[in-house]
């Protein structure tokens, strides 16, 4: 059985984070993906975790209406926080809309970021810019991320994407367990 993934991002690290999460959680079925440009209708840096689920949601739905002949519809979302003390945290949303129209919503682990990527962050700079001036590198979101460079290596951006997309598949999936909740 083939089924097709439409990503809202040409970004190659969202692209494959959604196959590879489509492939774990439904290993017997074959995936076709593409990835389409399509608008957040955010902040190009989401400042909170509702902006950035918002942003997730738009990116889904406005797949959809682009590119209507597809199984499953995905938008990733990645930004940022702070709690309580001010220390800015890092995160992303997926949201994967079925051809029922059915919402599927997961949530990366969150990371803090260091003070001098923070204060770039808190001046205008997209944490992927931030990221690459303080880590001396050149396009880490198309790559590691900043996940990746402050782990060294040991968890990469499509990895960090991959566990919350399988999170965000639950619901469809399962829809009679989930019904009342969709």
């Amino acid at each position: 059985m083939n089924k097709k993934i439409v990503v809202a991002s040409k970004n190659p690290v969202k692209i494959n984070a959604s196959l590879e999460g489509m492939q774990k959680i439904l290993p017997k079925i074959d995936f076709e993906v593409e990835g389409i440009d399509v608008p957040s209708g955010v902040s190009d840096q989401p400042m909170s975790t509702e902006e950035t689920w918002q942003g997730a949601l738009n990116r889904a739905t406005n797949a959809k209406a682009k590119a209507t002949d597809a199984d499953y519809w995905v938008g990733m979302e990645g930004g940022i926080d702070k709690d309580d003390e001010g220390k800015m945290f890092a995160f992303a949303w997926m949201c994967v809309i079925d051809k029922d129209g059915d919402i599927g919503k997961g949530m990366t682990g969150v990371f803090y970021l260091p003070p001098k990527v923070q204060q770039l962050v808190e001046e205008g700079i997209e944490l992927g810019y931030a990221n690459d001036k303080v880590f001396n590198e050149h396009g880490s979101k198309q790559k590691g991320g900043a996940v990746g460079s402050l782990t060294f290596g040991a968890v990469g951006r499509t990895e960090y994407y991959v566990q919350a997309l399988v999170l965000a598949m639950i619901p469809l999936i399962n829809k009679e367990m989930y019904k009342e909740a969709l």
